[in-house]
Protein backbone atom coordinates (compact mmCIF):
# COMPACT_ATOMS: atom_id res chain seq x y z
CA UNK A 1 0.00 0.00 0.00
CA UNK A 2 0.58 3.48 -0.52
CA UNK A 3 -0.01 5.01 3.22
CA UNK A 4 -0.57 8.68 4.05
CA UNK A 5 -0.76 8.72 7.79
CA UNK A 6 -1.91 12.46 9.64
CA UNK A 7 -0.56 13.63 12.88
CA UNK A 8 -0.11 16.45 14.16
CA UNK A 9 3.87 16.23 15.31
CA UNK A 10 6.38 13.76 14.05
CA UNK A 11 8.92 12.68 15.78
CA UNK A 12 11.79 15.36 15.40
CA UNK A 13 9.23 17.96 16.49
CA UNK A 14 10.14 20.15 19.99
CA UNK A 15 7.17 18.48 21.52
CA UNK A 16 7.00 15.11 20.45
CA UNK A 17 6.18 12.62 23.05
CA UNK A 18 5.19 9.34 23.86
CA UNK A 19 2.21 9.67 20.92
CA UNK A 20 4.54 10.20 18.29
CA UNK A 21 7.24 7.54 19.24
CA UNK A 22 4.36 4.89 19.25
CA UNK A 23 3.41 6.20 15.60
CA UNK A 24 6.67 5.99 14.38
CA UNK A 25 7.55 2.61 15.49
CA UNK A 26 4.16 1.44 14.07
CA UNK A 27 5.15 3.18 10.31
CA UNK A 28 8.40 1.38 10.52
CA UNK A 29 6.84 -1.65 10.72
CA UNK A 30 4.88 -1.21 7.83
CA UNK A 31 7.72 0.03 6.05
CA UNK A 32 9.69 -2.92 6.76
CA UNK A 33 6.81 -5.02 5.76
CA UNK A 34 7.36 -3.31 2.14
CA UNK A 35 4.16 -0.70 1.92
CA UNK A 36 5.25 2.66 0.91
CA UNK A 37 4.84 5.31 3.95
CA UNK A 38 4.27 9.50 3.81
CA UNK A 39 4.08 11.18 7.26
CA UNK A 40 2.10 14.81 7.20
CA UNK A 41 2.86 17.03 9.87
CA UNK A 42 3.03 20.78 11.31
CA UNK A 43 6.06 21.91 10.22
CA UNK A 44 7.73 24.31 13.83
CA UNK A 45 10.19 26.57 13.49
CA UNK A 46 13.75 25.05 12.20
CA UNK A 47 12.56 21.70 10.55
CA UNK A 48 12.94 21.05 7.05
CA UNK A 49 9.62 20.81 4.93
CA UNK A 50 10.31 17.57 4.20
CA UNK A 51 13.24 14.48 5.01
CA UNK A 52 13.10 10.93 5.21
CA UNK A 53 13.84 9.18 8.66
CA UNK A 54 14.04 5.34 8.80
CA UNK A 55 12.58 4.93 5.53
CA UNK A 56 8.96 7.06 6.25
CA UNK A 57 8.65 10.11 4.52
CA UNK A 58 8.28 13.26 6.56
CA UNK A 59 6.07 16.10 5.06
CA UNK A 60 5.58 19.19 7.48
CA UNK A 61 2.94 22.56 6.93
CA UNK A 62 1.35 24.46 8.97
CA UNK A 63 1.59 25.20 12.96
CA UNK A 64 0.37 22.38 15.01
CA UNK A 65 -2.74 23.59 16.79
CA UNK A 66 -5.72 23.43 13.39
CA UNK A 67 -3.18 24.94 11.04
CA UNK A 68 -1.76 21.36 10.38
CA UNK A 69 -5.40 20.28 9.35
CA UNK A 70 -5.94 22.69 7.06
CA UNK A 71 -2.53 21.91 5.58
CA UNK A 72 -2.92 18.25 5.39
CA UNK A 73 -6.55 18.68 3.49
CA UNK A 74 -4.56 20.79 0.84
CA UNK A 75 -2.06 18.49 0.27
CA UNK A 76 -4.17 15.10 0.25
CA UNK A 77 -6.23 16.97 -2.60
CA UNK A 78 -3.26 17.68 -4.50
CA UNK A 79 -1.50 13.89 -4.21
CA UNK A 80 -4.71 12.27 -3.49
CA UNK A 81 -3.80 10.18 -6.20
CA UNK A 82 -0.56 8.63 -4.99
CA UNK A 83 -1.95 7.02 -1.86
CA UNK A 84 -4.45 4.45 -1.44
CA UNK A 85 -4.91 3.88 2.29
CA UNK A 86 -5.19 6.86 5.25
CA UNK A 87 -4.33 6.91 8.61
CA UNK A 88 -5.79 9.66 10.54
CA UNK A 89 -4.21 10.16 13.99
CA UNK A 90 -6.27 12.10 16.77
CA UNK A 91 -4.59 14.30 19.24
CA UNK A 92 -7.23 16.64 20.68
CA UNK A 93 -8.63 17.68 16.89
CA UNK A 94 -8.33 15.08 13.89
CA UNK A 95 -7.60 15.81 10.47
CA UNK A 96 -11.56 14.78 9.37
CA UNK A 97 -10.36 12.54 6.49
CA UNK A 98 -13.70 10.89 5.96
CA UNK A 99 -15.39 14.44 5.13
CA UNK A 100 -13.08 14.22 2.30
CA UNK A 101 -11.65 11.12 1.31
CA UNK A 102 -13.75 7.77 0.68
CA UNK A 103 -10.49 5.59 0.37
CA UNK A 104 -9.15 2.98 3.49
CA UNK A 105 -8.49 4.46 6.45
CA UNK A 106 -8.20 3.93 10.28
CA UNK A 107 -8.17 6.16 12.79
CA UNK A 108 -5.49 6.41 15.68
CA UNK A 109 -5.96 7.93 18.86
CA UNK A 110 -3.89 7.43 22.00
CA UNK A 111 -6.41 9.39 24.35
CA UNK A 112 -9.51 11.24 24.48
CA UNK A 113 -8.64 14.78 25.46
CA UNK A 114 -11.47 15.65 27.89
CA UNK A 115 -10.34 17.36 30.40
CA UNK A 116 -6.95 17.78 29.07
CA UNK A 117 -9.22 20.52 27.12
CA UNK A 118 -9.03 22.83 30.54
CA UNK A 119 -5.48 22.52 31.57
CA UNK A 120 -3.90 24.26 28.08
CA UNK A 121 -1.12 26.24 29.08
CA UNK A 122 -2.04 29.27 26.68
CA UNK A 123 -2.02 32.66 27.96
CA UNK A 124 -5.67 34.58 29.32
CA UNK A 125 -7.92 34.61 27.49
CA UNK A 126 -6.97 32.17 24.92
CA UNK A 127 -6.86 29.32 27.44
CA UNK A 128 -9.85 30.10 28.60
CA UNK A 129 -11.46 30.12 24.78
CA UNK A 130 -9.74 27.47 23.53
CA UNK A 131 -9.98 24.77 26.76
CA UNK A 132 -13.55 25.36 26.52
CA UNK A 133 -14.41 25.15 22.98
CA UNK A 134 -12.03 22.04 23.06
CA UNK A 135 -14.28 20.70 25.40
CA UNK A 136 -17.61 21.13 24.15
CA UNK A 137 -16.37 19.72 20.71
CA UNK A 138 -14.45 16.90 21.09
CA UNK A 139 -17.58 14.58 21.08
CA UNK A 140 -18.85 16.38 17.76
CA UNK A 141 -15.15 15.63 16.29
CA UNK A 142 -16.46 11.34 16.46
CA UNK A 143 -19.52 11.85 14.77
CA UNK A 144 -17.72 11.80 11.53
CA UNK A 145 -15.63 8.41 12.47
CA UNK A 146 -18.93 6.22 13.40
CA UNK A 147 -17.68 3.91 10.45
CA UNK A 148 -13.86 4.34 10.51
CA UNK A 149 -12.26 1.58 12.79
CA UNK A 150 -9.84 2.68 15.66
CA UNK A 151 -6.66 1.45 16.80
CA UNK A 152 -5.30 2.41 20.24
CA UNK A 153 -2.93 1.04 23.02
CA UNK A 154 -5.26 0.83 25.81
CA UNK A 155 -8.49 -0.63 27.33
CA UNK A 156 -8.90 2.99 29.42
CA UNK A 157 -8.81 4.57 25.95
CA UNK A 158 -11.54 2.25 24.20
CA UNK A 159 -13.77 2.87 27.06
CA UNK A 160 -13.56 6.31 26.61
CA UNK A 161 -14.39 5.93 22.41
CA UNK A 162 -16.85 3.93 23.37
CA UNK A 163 -18.09 6.51 25.68
CA UNK A 164 -18.22 8.79 22.74
CA UNK A 165 -19.84 6.65 20.53
CA UNK A 166 -17.45 4.52 18.87
CA UNK A 167 -19.02 0.85 18.40
CA UNK A 168 -16.81 -1.79 20.52
CA UNK A 169 -16.28 -4.09 17.84
CA UNK A 170 -14.39 -1.46 15.79
CA UNK A 171 -11.74 -0.67 18.39
CA UNK A 172 -9.08 -2.30 18.25
CA UNK A 173 -6.37 -2.53 21.11
CA UNK A 174 -2.60 -2.76 20.07
CA UNK A 175 -0.35 -2.67 23.35
CA UNK A 176 2.56 -0.95 22.70
CA UNK A 177 6.24 -1.73 22.90
CA UNK A 178 8.93 -0.32 24.64
CA UNK A 179 12.51 1.54 22.76
CA UNK A 180 15.22 0.22 24.72
CA UNK A 181 18.80 2.10 24.98
CA UNK A 182 21.61 -0.02 23.22
CA UNK A 183 23.59 -0.33 26.58
CA UNK A 184 21.33 -1.31 29.26
CA UNK A 185 21.75 1.07 32.60
CA UNK A 186 22.69 -0.73 36.12
CA UNK A 187 19.34 -1.57 37.46
CA UNK A 188 20.83 -2.60 40.84
CA UNK A 189 19.26 -1.24 43.78
CA UNK A 190 22.90 -0.15 45.17
CA UNK A 191 23.08 1.90 41.83
CA UNK A 192 20.32 3.87 42.98
CA UNK A 193 20.84 7.87 44.28
CA UNK A 194 19.54 7.45 48.16
CA UNK A 195 15.84 9.38 48.15
CA UNK A 196 15.83 10.47 44.46
CA UNK A 197 12.29 10.67 43.11
CA UNK A 198 11.78 11.26 39.38
CA UNK A 199 8.95 13.11 37.17
CA UNK A 200 9.32 12.85 33.49
CA UNK A 201 7.59 14.13 30.61
CA UNK A 202 6.73 17.49 29.21
CA UNK A 203 6.25 20.35 31.66
CA UNK A 204 2.27 20.88 30.83
CA UNK A 205 -0.55 20.97 33.53
CA UNK A 206 -1.90 18.16 31.93
CA UNK A 207 0.51 15.80 32.60
CA UNK A 208 0.87 16.82 36.55
CA UNK A 209 3.81 18.64 36.85
CA UNK A 210 1.86 21.22 39.35
CA UNK A 211 0.78 18.45 41.71
CA UNK A 212 4.61 16.88 41.20
CA UNK A 213 5.48 20.12 42.93
CA UNK A 214 2.98 20.49 45.75
CA UNK A 215 3.98 16.84 46.59
CA UNK A 216 7.30 17.57 46.20
CA UNK A 217 6.37 20.43 48.70
CA UNK A 218 4.58 17.88 50.99
CA UNK A 219 7.70 15.91 51.29
CA UNK A 220 10.52 17.75 51.99
CA UNK A 221 10.60 17.79 55.31
CA UNK A 222 9.68 14.10 55.46
CA UNK A 223 12.96 12.44 54.45
CA UNK A 224 16.23 13.49 53.07
CA UNK A 225 14.53 12.88 49.46
CA UNK A 226 16.10 14.81 46.33
CA UNK A 227 13.23 15.66 43.68
CA UNK A 228 14.31 15.48 39.64
CA UNK A 229 12.11 16.69 36.86
CA UNK A 230 13.58 15.28 33.76
CA UNK A 231 11.80 17.30 30.67
CA UNK A 232 11.40 20.51 29.02
CA UNK A 233 8.55 23.02 29.78
CA UNK A 234 5.34 23.30 27.09
CA UNK A 235 6.72 27.17 26.92
CA UNK A 236 9.02 28.97 28.56
CA UNK A 237 6.88 31.17 30.07
CA UNK A 238 5.16 28.34 31.75
CA UNK A 239 8.41 26.73 32.58
CA UNK A 240 9.49 29.98 33.90
CA UNK A 241 6.48 29.51 36.49
CA UNK A 242 7.39 26.28 37.25
CA UNK A 243 10.58 27.07 38.45
CA UNK A 244 9.59 29.84 40.65
CA UNK A 245 6.99 27.61 42.19
CA UNK A 246 9.55 24.98 43.56
CA UNK A 247 12.05 27.53 45.09
CA UNK A 248 11.15 26.48 47.97
CA UNK A 249 12.59 23.32 47.79
CA UNK A 250 16.39 24.97 47.16
CA UNK A 251 19.23 22.90 45.92
CA UNK A 252 16.57 19.64 46.63
CA UNK A 253 15.03 19.81 43.33
CA UNK A 254 16.88 19.67 39.88
CA UNK A 255 15.37 20.26 36.75
CA UNK A 256 17.36 18.25 34.36
CA UNK A 257 15.39 19.92 30.96
CA UNK A 258 15.50 18.03 28.29
CA UNK A 259 17.76 14.80 27.81
CA UNK A 260 18.35 12.20 25.19
CA UNK A 261 17.51 8.37 25.44
CA UNK A 262 20.61 7.12 26.50
CA UNK A 263 20.82 9.90 29.52
CA UNK A 264 17.01 9.46 30.55
CA UNK A 265 17.29 5.41 31.24
CA UNK A 266 20.25 6.36 33.41
CA UNK A 267 18.44 9.41 35.41
CA UNK A 268 15.42 6.21 35.81
CA UNK A 269 17.41 3.55 36.67
CA UNK A 270 19.27 5.96 39.10
CA UNK A 271 15.61 6.72 40.77
CA UNK A 272 14.33 4.98 43.41
CA UNK A 273 10.78 5.94 41.92
CA UNK A 274 9.26 7.72 39.49
CA UNK A 275 5.98 9.79 40.10
CA UNK A 276 3.24 10.51 37.29
CA UNK A 277 0.76 12.61 38.06
CA UNK A 278 -0.88 12.96 35.50
CA UNK A 279 -4.83 13.35 34.69
CA UNK A 280 -5.35 11.67 31.73
CA UNK A 281 -3.41 9.09 29.31
CA UNK A 282 -3.55 6.79 26.78
CA UNK A 283 -1.43 4.67 28.00
CA UNK A 284 1.85 6.19 30.16
CA UNK A 285 4.76 4.63 28.29
CA UNK A 286 7.64 6.38 30.56
CA UNK A 287 5.82 3.90 33.46
CA UNK A 288 7.41 0.89 31.45
CA UNK A 289 9.97 2.61 30.90
CA UNK A 290 11.08 3.71 33.98
CA UNK A 291 9.98 0.06 35.37
CA UNK A 292 12.70 -1.66 32.29
CA UNK A 293 15.33 0.01 34.75
CA UNK A 294 13.85 -1.46 37.84
CA UNK A 295 11.81 1.67 39.03
CA UNK A 296 8.35 1.70 40.45
CA UNK A 297 6.12 4.26 39.75
CA UNK A 298 3.61 6.05 42.10
CA UNK A 299 0.96 7.27 39.74
CA UNK A 300 -2.89 8.91 39.61
CA UNK A 301 -5.77 6.79 39.54
CA UNK A 302 -6.17 7.80 35.92
CA UNK A 303 -7.10 6.44 32.73
CA UNK A 304 -3.70 5.04 30.95
CA UNK A 305 -1.81 4.75 34.02
CA UNK A 306 -4.19 2.19 35.17
CA UNK A 307 -3.42 0.57 32.48
CA UNK A 308 0.55 0.87 31.99
CA UNK A 309 0.92 0.22 36.04
CA UNK A 310 0.46 -3.52 37.80
CA UNK A 311 -0.94 -2.28 41.31
CA UNK A 312 1.23 -3.34 43.91
CA UNK A 313 3.61 -5.28 41.31
CA UNK A 314 4.71 -2.36 38.92
CA UNK A 315 4.18 0.52 41.41
CA UNK A 316 1.72 1.69 43.39
CA UNK A 317 -2.00 4.22 42.13
CA UNK A 318 -2.96 6.47 44.48
CA UNK A 319 -6.68 9.31 44.29
CA UNK A 320 -5.82 12.12 42.18
CA UNK A 321 -4.21 14.56 45.08
CA UNK A 322 -0.53 15.44 46.08
CA UNK A 323 -1.68 14.25 49.55
CA UNK A 324 -2.53 10.84 48.64
CA UNK A 325 0.95 10.43 46.31
CA UNK A 326 3.05 11.86 49.43
CA UNK A 327 1.16 8.73 51.72
CA UNK A 328 2.12 6.53 48.73
CA UNK A 329 5.07 7.61 48.28
CA UNK A 330 5.70 7.05 51.96
CA UNK A 331 4.41 3.68 52.15
CA UNK A 332 6.84 2.37 49.89
CA UNK A 333 10.47 4.33 50.67
CA UNK A 334 9.63 3.28 54.54
CA UNK A 335 9.21 -0.42 53.79
CA UNK A 336 12.54 -1.97 52.71
CA UNK A 337 11.02 -5.25 52.00
CA UNK A 338 7.98 -3.44 50.54
CA UNK A 339 10.13 -1.74 48.35
CA UNK A 340 12.77 -4.56 47.01
CA UNK A 341 9.08 -6.16 45.94
CA UNK A 342 8.04 -3.35 43.80
CA UNK A 343 11.40 -3.41 42.04
CA UNK A 344 11.36 -7.11 40.77
CA UNK A 345 7.89 -6.85 39.84
CA UNK A 346 8.59 -3.66 37.70
CA UNK A 347 11.31 -5.66 36.15
CA UNK A 348 8.80 -8.55 35.31
CA UNK A 349 5.91 -6.67 34.42
CA UNK A 350 8.09 -4.54 31.36
CA UNK A 351 9.11 -7.49 29.65
CA UNK A 352 5.70 -8.17 28.51
CA UNK A 353 5.98 -4.89 26.15
CA UNK A 354 7.68 -5.58 23.05
CA UNK A 355 7.93 -3.35 19.36
CA UNK A 356 8.24 -6.37 17.62
CA UNK A 357 5.31 -8.26 18.54
CA UNK A 358 3.37 -4.44 18.77
CA UNK A 359 4.39 -4.20 15.26
CA UNK A 360 3.31 -6.80 13.63
CA UNK A 361 -0.26 -6.82 15.07
CA UNK A 362 -0.63 -2.82 13.94
CA UNK A 363 0.36 -4.77 10.06
CA UNK A 364 -2.00 -7.55 10.43
CA UNK A 365 -4.90 -4.59 11.12
CA UNK A 366 -3.90 -2.24 8.37
CA UNK A 367 -3.76 -5.41 6.00
CA UNK A 368 -6.96 -6.64 7.15
CA UNK A 369 -8.93 -2.62 6.95
CA UNK A 370 -8.18 -3.02 3.37
CA UNK A 371 -8.89 -6.04 2.39
CA UNK A 372 -12.38 -5.52 4.40
CA UNK A 373 -12.95 -2.05 1.83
Amino acid sequence: MNILVFSWRDPKHPLAGGAEQVMHEHMKGWVAAGHNVTLFSSQPGGLRSDEEIDGVKIVRGGFQYLGVQISGFFYYIKNRSNFNFIVDQFHGVPFFTPIYSRKPKLAVIQEIARDVWLKNSLAFPLNLIIGTLGFLFEPIFFLFYRNVPFMTGSDSAKKDLAGYGISRNKIYIVPHGVILPALKPKTNINNKVKGAISFLGILSKDKGIEDAIKCFLLLKDSYNFRFWVIGKGENKDYEKKIRNFAKPLGNRIKFWGYVNESKKFRLLSKSCLLINPSIHEGWGLVNIEANFVGTPVVAYNSAGLVDSIKNGVSGLICERNPSSMKEAILSVTRNRGNYEKLVRGAAIWSKNFDWVRSRQISLNLINDVYLWR
